[in-house]
């Protein structure tokens, strides 16, 4: 099924349709947001899709009455709505409760870059993993979700899947990776490790190829469960080399740098660590999402040569 998908959040909603045409308990509501599949749900499924409006507290609200009923209850709107608008109903609706609803929120990192700071989801991360009993998932690629859908269907309690836009490179497509495990390594390298979130996984490939170019053995780590977190794995994958870095789209503070930085801390393991991700700032320049991730040096040159600085090799390629 994975392969028929090219973009992450349409890959989400065509599974999520796929089950709710076999389970009338399968409930999607929407904060005025538009989806291609969702037009479906409208033709195919109507008692099972809910418009609730530009409410995103009343969203939440009215997901976690339909869970008390005995739904599996998807919610899906903008980031920084559907998480920081509502963060209170979140906590006290659906932690407290531990309901079965899945937040869905499209737009991760810069991806609405050019509607400014407002649309800018740079802080979810931080503020979903400290929710008591609340799954945090950033996936990389289209194959990741569809293979998750299962998952979220039948695992209890709520869960928060970051969602980008967009047709991004296939990193799963064989179908043989066990995503319940959190991590996966997609290359191992003894003088670098980079652990990577999102759709950065495939800026963090990028860069660890120019890396070897430098001589700099390099590896990749892809954390898409933030919590939580497969700490032993992760620990494991970031042993095999002697420094370890940290790339997301999203704040340096409060997101996979402090995760990584608690499992390091935790775990004893005597390695420098650099947190390279969104500045502690907000953006108000405009020109779109790869104008803005220029700003925060998160552009692959930019990358790149900060991190051979760090390992102390900026010289030509060996």
């Amino acid at each position: 099924m994975s392969q028929a998908y090219t973009d992450i959040r349409d890959a989400l909603f065509e599974e999520i349709y796929r089950f709710a045409l076999e389970d009338s308990s399968v409930m999607v509501l929407a904060a005025d947001q538009g989806a291609f599949t969702l037009d479906k749900f409208r033709r195919d499924a109507p008692d099972q899709f809910v418009n609730t409006g530009v409410a995103e507290q009343n969203l939440i609200s009215v997901a976690t009455g339909l869970a008390m009923s005995g739904f599996k209850v998807f919610a899906y709107g903008i980031i920084p709505f559907v998480t920081l608008r509502c963060l209170e109903q979140i906590k006290v609706d659906l932690c407290c409760m531990n309901l079965p609803v899945t937040i869905a929120g499209v737009g991760a990192g810069y991806a609405y870059g050019a509607d400014g700071p407002t649309h800018h989801a740079v802080h979810d991360l931080a503020l979903m993993r400290i929710m008591p009993g609340m799954e945090v998932w950033n996936p990389s690629d289209h194959s990741m979700i569809s293979a998750l859908v299962p998952g979220f269907l039948s695992n209890p309690g709520p869960k928060y899947i970051r969602l980008d836009k967009g047709a991004f490179p296939d990193l799963y497509g064989d179908g043989r990776e066990d995503f319940s495990r959190g991590t996966s390594v997609l290359r191992q390298g003894r003088d670098l490790t980079i652990v990577a979130t999102g759709i950065m996984v495939h800026r963090a490939l990028e860069v660890a190829g120019d890396l070897q170019g430098l001589g700099i053995e390099t590896g990749v780590v892809d954390l898409y469960r933030i919590k939580p977190v497969n700490e032993e794995l992760l620990a494991e994958a970031m042993a095999h080399s002697t420094r370890i870095a940290t790339l997301e789209e999203n704040s340096v503070v409060g997101g996979i740098g402090t995760v990584v930085s608690e499992v390091v801390a935790r775990r004893a393991l005597a390695r420098p660590l650099l947190c390279i991700g969104v500045a502690d700032a907000f953006r108000w320049e405009l020109g779109g999402r790869e104008v803005l991730q220029a700003r925060d040096g998160l552009d692959r040159v930019t990358v790149t040569a900060a991190l051979a600085d760090w390992v102390g090799r900026s010289g030509e390629p060996a």
